[in-house]
């Protein structure tokens, strides 16, 4: 497709030569897919090139267009809409380029020259609560971003930072010593991680509590906050976490196992897996070492109350507390640490954390950091900022207990894709289970794409019944024409109908078999965009539109009743491409396809 391009601008640039004695930069030539309403394939905008050629947009596309018909063989029409020149290309350059489609596998690597070792950092859960539906963005976009990646050919790690120590781990566990009179995930009948969640809402609830009674006392609320009996235990506790309490060390190891069967069982369930785990427990303390390293250089600073910072106000930022003054660290000190830790380990020349855009401050602070320290991998971090999600009723706060869980969410689509499969009555010949297993792809499917389908940069409002609707721009849409496909194939097989063949002889195609062609070889740009800009919802409306054109094919031509047998064949393969660049492509987006609904 890139080439065929490329011949049509040098074929160009050679007309306006011809016609109008100019020589056209071919930078200054832009092709782009002709609109649905028109005829054509390829439209290029004329309106920049009057000045060069001396005459108007609409006669500069009819002369351009002539030559092209009288002297190009690979144009076999135009017309010009106002600025636009409409080309029409040959039939067989798209039987052609057909035949170039199958003679590589539907997901060959599309090189771009971009990174090529590279690690994406995504989930980075708490363990004092369970996965919510913002936790679902941050997943499925890492996973979907390491896919792409990979179908670069670069080599990428999946890396799960666990937060599992700091102040809010303190909280929970404070809580559970407090109100938990022994409770385990069993005696409870609750995962592991939703247990510790419940101690994490208890504790800010009978936190609040205290706070409102210094206030009725006339401490103001800033102090009331820090002078909190049960605040203090926690710092208490964090203090005590960091010199290797015994007591403390075994109730973290205790609640801290728990949430992590909890977190295991979440992430089979939404399709998503990591190459290597980080923990901050397992950082932090190198990260202690390079707040240290910095000192010696003298590019941090110490308070006079011990704490320590770094000045970054000549980067365009602030001071940053590095160290707290009773020496425990901080947010930033464990990332100093991991950052290291990922590039002793993978040596990337990228480095992607997938962090909603409220960290935006902290990325740049991070890499600024890492800059004033003169670490060599500092501008290899990227921050891929994600906008939250918000519910109709406002934003989500897992301390209030106001959140989608993940769990729920998932048996929720789960559930509607059940019962819109039902409604259908598509269900014959599959057994229970196979039943089930398909409810499950097709739950997950919907969910997934509802979330990749918009650009990570943007702020999304979840819709529940919108975000489970199995038709229209959703997965399981698409899902669906895959399922038609492989029905298409079984019967094509079984009546002997070939896959392959030498379609040159062919006479004309019809304009959905053209639109087809030209779907299915994008494919490489759109994953080199989706690499380049970080973005699966260039992969979901890709996917949507190749579903789309595939959808007008078998509603404007017959295959099967089709008396020419080597367009049946020719339509038998241009399904089972169109099958596998689905799978393919939704493949990136952590989404599978159904062989039989």
């Amino acid at each position: 497709m890139q080439q065929l391009e490329q011949d049509l601008k040098t074929a160009l640039q050679t007309a306006a030569r011809a016609v109008f004695g100019v020589e056209i930069p071919i930078a200054s030539l832009t092709l782009q897919p002709t609109r649905k309403e028109f005829a054509g394939s390829f439209t290029l905008v004329t309106f920049p090139l009057t000045k060069a050629l001396g005459q108007g947009p609409e006669p500069i596309g009819r002369a351009l267009g002539e030559w092209l018909q009288a002297n190009e063989p690979r144009v076999s029409g135009f017309n010009v809409v106002k600025g636009f020149l409409n080309l029409e290309i040959a039939d067989a350059e798209w039987l052609q380029l057909f035949a170039q489609l199958q003679a590589q596998p539907a997901g060959a690597p599309v090189p771009t020259g971009g990174p090529q070792r590279v690690v994406v950092e995504y989930s980075s859960p708490n363990t004092n609560k369970p996965l919510h539906l913002g936790h679902l963005r941050n997943n499925f976009l890492g996973y979907s971003v390491a896919e792409i990646l990979k179908a670069t050919g670069a080599t990428v790690t999946k890396a799960n930072l666990v937060n599992d120590r700091g102040i809010h781990i303190c909280k929970s566990m404070i809580a559970y010593q407090r109100f938990g009179q022994g409770e385990t995930p069993a005696s409870a009948g609750l995962k592991g991680d939703h247990l510790a969640g419940k101690y994490y809402v208890l504790f800010e609830k009978h936190y609040r509590e205290e706070i409102r009674q210094l206030e009725a006392e006339g401490v103001t609320n800033e102090v009331a906050k820090k002078q909190a009996p049960l605040m203090a235990e926690a710092q208490q506790m964090l203090q005590a976490w960091e010199a290797g309490d015994a007591e403390v060390m075994a109730l973290w190891h205790q609640m801290n196992g728990w949430v992590y069967e909890g977190f295991t069982e979440t992430y089979e369930t939404i399709g998503v897996d990591f190459d290597k785990f980080y923990y901050e427990s397992g950082t932090y303390l190198l990260g202690k070492e390079r707040v240290e390293e910095g000192l010696q250089k003298g590019v941090f600073f110490t308070k006079e109350n011990g704490s320590v910072w770094v000045d970054l106000q000549a980067e365009g930022l602030d001071e940053k507390l590095l160290l707290r003054a009773d020496g425990t660290s901080v947010y930033i000190t464990q990332d100093l640490g991991t950052a290291e830790l990922k590039y002793q380990d993978f040596g990337y020349d990228s480095s992607i954390y997938v962090i909603a855009d409220e960290q935006n401050y902290h990325m740049q602070v991070l890499q600024a950091t890492l800059g004033k320290l003169g670490k060599p991998y500092a501008a290899a971090i990227h921050h891929l900022s994600y906008g939250m999600v918000d519910l109709p009723s406002g934003k989500m706060k897992s301390r209030e207990g106001t959140v989608v869980d993940a769990d729920e969410l998932v048996r929720d689509v789960v559930a509607a894709a059940k019962a819109a499969t039902l409604e259908k009555g598509k269900t014959e010949g599959l057994s229970d289970a196979e039943l089930e297993e398909l409810y499950h792809l097709l739950g997950l499917g919907a969910l997934k794409y509802y979330l990749l389908k918009v650009d990570p940069k943007k702020r999304m409002l979840f819709n529940p019944e919108e975000s489970v609707s199995l038709e229209g721009h959703t997965g399981p849409f698409i899902q669906y024409s895959y399922a038609r496909i492989a029905a298409i194939r079984r019967k094509a097989a079984e009546l002997g109908i070939a896959e392959t063949a030498d379609f040159a002889a062919l006479g004309a195609l019809a304009p959905t078999e053209r639109e087809l062609v030209q779907e299915l070889a994008r494919y490489p740009a759109v994953v080199a965009d989706a690499a380049r800009t970080l973005s699966p919802a260039v992969v979901a409306q890709y996917a949507y539109d190749l579903a789309k054109a595939y959808n007008r094919f078998y509603a404007e031509v017959s295959i099967f009743q089709e008396p020419d047998a080597l367009k049946r064949s020719l339509r038998v393969a241009l399904s089972a491409r169109v099958g596998a660049q689905i799978k393919v492509a939704l493949g990136l987006l952590g989404i599978q396809v159904p062989e039989r609904m």
